[in-house]
Parts: structure tokens; C-alpha cells; sequence
């Protein structure tokens, strides 16, 4: 595809990217945006992020301005909303927009924001709303779908590869802390819950695995995540036999979501479920073991690091499942895993730990590129 011409002075041009909702979601538009900027090397590009999520962007240098659309008085109807969403836009003058999310309630803002050249996906409806709708390809990586958007613009883009920063401030604190709690042991980070339940890893296997990293590796352990996590985290704690050893550390208290991006950019292993801290993790290199259950690991295998996929070969009855998969389940070509939904359930610890020792010892590491 040929390279699209720039304009002749995009320092004029205003760009807005669409990104709401979901951490790790957020995290994977980061080597969308690094194009994005390559090829509007002078132009303004604000992200649209929900509020929390977003921070995972703070320190991302490809964009002028994360927004956050504001919130609508309770007494507002949805419509009204709608309107007031899409004038707030309007008064930021966009020329282009970027819609990484799939759905028409994202687009509707923009286009009734006027925002004259609009891309997004044709799924959901949605494309009579974008001057380029761009089609999505079944089981292909999240970051991969999001950089077919550049390409169907005719902007080119490099190998995908990731990356994350650190600011030195959240640096500084993260290392003030990991310093007094952990000084000189190695350090995985355990991510164990999701907002879907039929993501989890039971607690009991999670907790062995805790068990034998402390014991018999040597390692310290971290949790951290939101405010509701904590219960988990103390129960595998507990369960692990290592509660108030000093050698679990949840830091849940301590860190907003920034930092602990930071705090994940300082570990040795990151082992968890699919969740959206794999992919802050994965953002800053870190070999990471992932656990995949329902969801589709050619789609979310954390992206361009050392990792490990473990996905029981037995599979489950989704609630939702397209017609073609059901009738030809795992028979998609060129896919690294079978499509379908697996059990993660069936998932044992010993096959947990083999990819933990393969990881730590630097062996058999292969990096995620979906092509």
C-alpha cells in the first residue's frame, strides 16, 4: 500500500484517538499511537480515555493530552448526553478520529462532533457512521486489529513492537519501597482476579504456586491491584502458608494504577490470568505466564515479551459461540492456538511452575508477534 501523503503543515492538523474503558485494552494502542505520531510527527493527538484506565497512558509521549469526556448530570437523559458528549468534541476542532473501540455509542459522539475524516471498525453497525470503516479479522491480535486501521488509512507502520515508560518520580518511589521490603530477591508479580470470575485460576493451585516460589525459588511475591482484590490476595497469602512472612507483599494501599506499571516494569516474572496487568507488564519487557481460560489467546496473548501461554487442551461450552466454530472448532489456519473456549479449571500446577522455571532460567523464551 503506498505511503499516504502528509499534509503540508500538520502542525495545524488536530487528531483525536478514541480508547475507553479497560486497562489492558488502553495499554495494547500503545504501538498505534507510536505510528500514529511517527507519520504526524507535528500534529496535536489527544487520546479519549475513561477515567482510571487511562493513567496506564500518562507517561506515553506519542500524545499531547489524555481527556476524559465529561461526566452528564444524572437528570440528563442519554440523548441529551449524547449531544452534550458530541458539542464538547465539536469545541476541540478535531479533523481526524480514530476509533479504537468497537461500538456505535463510541462512534455516535464523533460523528455528530462533525469531525470530517472518521476511522473505526464496520462491526456493530458502525460503519455508515466513519468515512473508513475497516473490517476485523477474526482471532488476530488486538494490536495487530488497531494498526489495520493505520494501514487502511495508507499510513504505514513499523513491527509493532511495544514499550512502556517510567517517569522518574514514580520511579523513585516505587524503588523506595521495593528496596525497603525486597532488597535482593527475585520478584513476581502475581496477577489473580478479573472481573470475569470464569477467568480465575482457582485459589488453592495459585496459593502452591505462591508456596513454591517463596520456598523453593527464592522469590518474593507482589500483589496489587483495585481495592476489591485484596480479599484474594490475602486468602492465596494465607493459603500458601506465608502470610506475615514477609515475603508476600500486597501493595494494593500503596500504588495507583502508574505506579503499578512501575512496580511491574521492577520485576523479575509476572504470572497471572488474562487481565489487563499482563499487558503493563508485557509494555515493559517483562516475561510473563499467562493463564487462558474463555478468552482467546491469539487475540490477547500478551504482546512482544518473553511469554508462556498455558491453555488446557480440554474445552468448555461457551455461552456465546459463532456457528463456524462450533461446527469446525481449532480448525482456523495459521492460528499459534486452537480457537474455542478452554477450561481453565483443568489447567494443573506443575505445568504452571515448568513455565515459570523455563522463563526465570531465560530458556524457550518466544515473543508474541501475531502476524
Amino acid at each position: 500500500m503506498p505511503e499516504a501523503p502528509k499534509p503540508a503543515d500538520d502542525a495545524a492538523l488536530r487528531i483525536l484517538v478514541v480508547r475507553t474503558r479497560f486497562v489492558g485494552d488502553t495499554v495494547l494502542a500503545i504501538p498505534f499511537l507510536r505510528n500514529l505520531r511517527r507519520h504526524f510527527p507535528a500534529a496535536r493527538i489527544d487520546v479519549l480515555v475513561e477515567k482510571g484506565a487511562g493513567s496506564v497512558l500518562a507517561d506515553c509521549p506519542y500524545k499531547d493530552e489524555l481527556i476524559i469526556a465529561p461526566a452528564a448530570p444524572r437528570s440528563r437523559a442519554p440523548l441529551a448526553a449524547l449531544r452534550a458528549n458530541a458539542a464538547w468534541l465539536r469545541g476541540r476542532r478535531y479533523d481526524r478520529a480514530y476509533v479504537l473501540k468497537r461500538s456505535v455509542s463510541s462512534l455516535l459522539p464523533v460523528w455528530l462532533a462533525g469531525i470530517p475524516h472518521r476511522v473505526g471498525f464496520a462491526e456493530q453497525g458502525g460503519g455508515m457512521l466513519l468515512s473508513r470503516a475497516v473490517r476485523i479479522r477474526e482471532h488476530r491480535h488486538e494490536v495487530e486489529v488497531f494498526l489495520d486501521l493505520l494501514r487502511a488509512d495508507s499510513i504505514p507502520v513499523d513491527d509493532g513492537h511495544n514499550e512502556n515508560w517510567v517517569a522518574d518520580d514514580a520511579g523513585l518511589k516505587v524503588d523506595t519501597i521495593l528496596r525497603d521490603r525486597s532488597p535482593g530477591r527475585a520478584r513476581v508479580f502475581i496477577a489473580p482476579r478479573s472481573t470475569a470470575v470464569e477467568k480465575e485460576w482457582p485459589v488453592e493451585r495459585m496459593a502452591m504456586v505462591v508456596n513454591w516460589l517463596v520456598a523453593t525459588r527464592g522469590c518474593d511475591v507482589f500483589f496489587c491491584g483495585a481495592p476489591r482484590d485484596m480479599g484474594m490476595h490475602a486468602q492465596i497469602a494465607e493459603l500458601a502458608g506465608h502470610a506475615g512472612s514477609g515475603r508476600v507483599h500486597d501493595l494494593t494501599k500503596d500504588l495507583d494504577l502508574r505506579h503499578t506499571g512501575v512496580l511491574l516494569s521492577r520485576m523479575d516474572l509476572c504470572l497471572g490470568i488474562d487481565t489487563g496487568l499482563l499487558h503493563v507488564a508485557a509494555s515493559h519487557g517483562v516475561p510473563v505466564v499467562a493463564l487462558f481460560g474463555p478468552t482467546d489467546p491469539n487475540q490477547w496473548c500478551p504482546w512482544g515479551t518473553p511469554v508462556e501461554v498455558i491453555r488446557s487442551s480440554r474445552t468448555v461450552k461457551p455461552l456465546r459461540q459463532r456457528l463456524h466454530e462450533t461446527l469446525f472448532p481449532a480448525t482456523v489456519a495459521g492460528l499459534r492456538w486452537p480457537t474455542g473456549v478452554a477450561d481453565i479449571e483443568a489447567i494443573d500446577v506443575e505445568t504452571v511452575i515448568a513455565a515459570i522455571e523455563r522463563l526465570l532460567a531465560g530458556a524457550g523464551r518466544s515473543f508474541s508477534r501475531a502476524g
